[in-house]
């Protein structure tokens, strides 16, 4: 709460998320793409080719930065509505950066300096009233590819997050935002702070409308490699994870799919025994 964002453009933005994917079908048609670089593009599953189960929902994916999205791009319903929350997100997104850098420690500008918050993609899922809710899922267990991801959601409510190998609800507070830690944090952390698994229930009741806006510059070509802050290391606390690029994460991450194991995995140091 208390996050800076008017109620006035969270309402926009959930009515402008639904007014999209409420469209004719062949009107959102125009939008549909798998290409991985276009900028605004309408799907289902991101990992329908990877994974076993489709999941039920579909999404408006549009990338807003670090280079500005051209307002043309976006579809008539939500153009409007979308440029303005991408502002305010983004706004905020600095500023839960600069806190979390001090919550490390380092100066307030840290996470800032490695580009945290550069690249931000807004992802607006649509989850219809699913008829049989109990043989599929909205979202199966996942953890967000991101730095941090900041997500708005309707009152419908599906949400939750692993909590002592428990699946506990997020109950939509109205105002309030969620805000996720990613993969990619957790990384640079060195696991001080911990990127949390979470699913979305299928639901009779709907349709549920959420907004996710991922920090990540995944889609922004970098030759820049990521891996523990120096800082944050020492002979009591050596580095768990080897250096990449965020494009050889995000390769990674879409190629396993949502397959219900962390993608960090992979970049682990192996200890020696």
């Amino acid at each position: 709460m208390n996050h800076g964002i008017p109620k006035r453009v969270l309402e926009e933005m959930l009515a402008a998320a639904r007014g999209f994917h409420e469209l004719l079908t062949e009107v959102k048609a125009e939008y549909y793409s798998r290409e991985q670089m276009r900028k605004v593009k309408f799907r289902s599953n991101f990992d329908l080719y990877q994974t076993k189960f489709a999941s039920w929902r579909d999404s408006l994916f549009c990338v807003m930065g670090p280079e500005p999205l051209d307002p043309k791009e976006l579809p008539d319903v939500c153009r409007d509505a979308t440029m303005e929350y991408s502002d305010y997100v983004h706004k905020l997104g600095v500023t839960l950066f600069e806190l979390l850098s001090e919550a490390l420690g380092l100066k307030s500008d840290h996470l800032l300096g490695l580009d945290c918050a550069k690249g931000h993609v807004i992802l607006s899922h649509y989850y219809p009233p699913c008829p049989e809710p109990e043989l599929t899922m909205g979202t199966t267990k996942h953890s967000d590819p991101s730095f941090l991801t900041i997500l708005l959601q309707d009152q419908i409510g599906g949400l939750q997050v692993l909590y002592e190998n428990q699946w506990v609800d997020v109950p939509p507070v109205p105002g309030a935002l969620v805000v996720n830690i990613g993969d990619l944090l957790q990384l640079v952390s060195n696991d001080r702070f911990k990127s949390v698994e979470h699913q979305v229930l299928a639901n009779h009741a709907g349709p549920r409308v959420s907004v996710a806006c991922f920090f990540t510059l995944n889609f922004y070509p970098s030759t820049r490699l990521y891996g523990p802050i120096k800082e944050l290391l020492s002979e009591d606390h050596p580095p768990l994870y080897r250096e990449t690029s965020l494009q050889n994460f995000s390769a990674h991450y879409d190629g396993k799919g949502l397959d219900g194991n962390s993608a960090l995995t992979r970049f682990k140091w192996q200890r020696q025994q």
